[in-house]
């Protein structure tokens, strides 16, 4: 069995606090799908992509953030491959809202920027993290 760290603990402590945030996005799924809130096709589909990857990777993150815990890597390195998952758990769910949002919209805004940064951080996290965990 292994401790986890001050830092992880409160981290994971305050990513646990966004659920809260994940769940404001099904409400507004919800208020779509009753007809309370009108929203493009375009919108729709960007919405529920956005609310489907914020929940996953919230929880990929928090495992990463564990498993990141259990090696020796030190400094950014450790920092990279225990939040790398939780950073892009940012930037790829608001690239959905954010560059859907407005009225009317049918294609993305300028915010689909952080559609690259969020996969170059994911995927930055995870290999650090890979690496992290089979060099034992």
């Amino acid at each position: 069995m292994f401790e986890i760290g001050e830092t992880a603990r409160v981290t994971a402590g305050i990513v646990m606090l966004t659920v809260v945030g994940i769940e404001s996005g099904g409400v507004l799924l919800l208020r779509i799908a009753l007809g309370r809130h009108s929203a493009t096709d375009f919108q729709k589909q960007f919405f529920r992509a956005g609310h489907a990857h914020a929940g996953m990777f919230v929880t990929l993150g928090l495992v990463c953030l564990l498993l990141a815990e259990t090696t020796e890597l030190e400094g950014f390195w450790r920092w990279l491959a225990g939040t790398g998952v939780l950073v892009a758990a940012v930037l790829l769910p608001g690239g959905f809202f954010l560059s859907a949002a407005g009225t009317g919209r049918t294609e993305p805004n300028g915010w689909k920027i952080l559609f690259p940064a969020g996969i170059v951080v994911l995927a930055a996290g995870v290999v650090t993290l890979a690496v992290g965990l089979l060099a034992g």
